[in-house]
């Protein structure tokens, strides 16, 4: 079977984009978010054992009983994120400490699951590790963006560098993060409907005009 690339990273990065759409893991969105680079880091993380997950997972789903199957999952994912998180603690302490317990959370991340059992369980070597890659971009490019707006907002600061001594408190809290998330989800499905519309539209005028050429070959016949 084809792999449809296309459609793999157009429903990892924005139609099904697991935090702004199926809004999966939501308590390390909310919590992290405090600054772009944590966003890239749990983003990046959750992403290598996306890939990995997938991997393995489509390797072994013909051997793995339907009876266990979630516990296996579970399993092959704790033992990438034990991997995540020695190399995160001896390469990059400090980023190590920032993400703090939602790292081993990973373990029971909805986005990581999920894709295990509805796609990697299901598909092929490739296509999996292709959704992995592109479910963990759409989940970091979501965290990295909510972060860089609190940051900005909240701190004054992009990346740790400061920019201004202006600061809106609220944003750095727990219901600025609630705010934000909300205000995000809101924004991607208004322009993910002015998308479908226009898509809509398109393809209802290229039915028409393949209505119209068929017509006039039958007037001509």
């Amino acid at each position: 079977m084809k792999t449809n690339i296309k459609k793999i990273a157009t429903d990892g990065v924005i139609t099904n984009n697991p935090t702004l759409k199926l809004v999966l893991g939501t308590c390390p969105t909310l919590a992290l978010t405090t600054m772009a680079m944590n966003g890239i880091g749990m983003g990046l993380a959750v992403t290598f054992v996306l890939i990995c997950s997938n991997v393995l997972i489509s390797l072994l789903r013909k051997i793995i009983p339907n009876q266990v199957r979630i516990p296996a999952f579970v399993l092959i994912i704790a033992t990438f994120v034990t991997i995540v998180r020695l190399l995160l603690d001896k390469l990059l302490p400090d980023l190590y400490e920032s993400l703090g317990l939602y790292l081993p959370l990973i373990v029971v991340n909805c986005i990581i699951l999920a894709r295990a059992e509805s796609f990697a369980s299901k598909n092929g070597v490739f296509a999996s590790a292709l959704d992995g890659l592109f479910m963990g971009i759409g989940f970091t490019l979501a965290l990295t963006l909510m972060g860089a707006v609190r940051e900005v907002l909240g701190s004054g600061a992009i990346f740790g560098v400061k920019l201004w001594d202006f600061q809106i408190g609220f944003f750095a809290s727990s219901a600025g993060a609630f705010f934000t998330y909300a205000v995000f989800i809101a924004l991607f499905a208004f322009f993910s409907s002015l998308i479908s519309k226009a898509k809509h539209k398109k393809d209802a005028l290229k039915e028409r005009e393949e209505n119209a050429v068929q017509l006039e070959k039958k007037e001509v016949e």
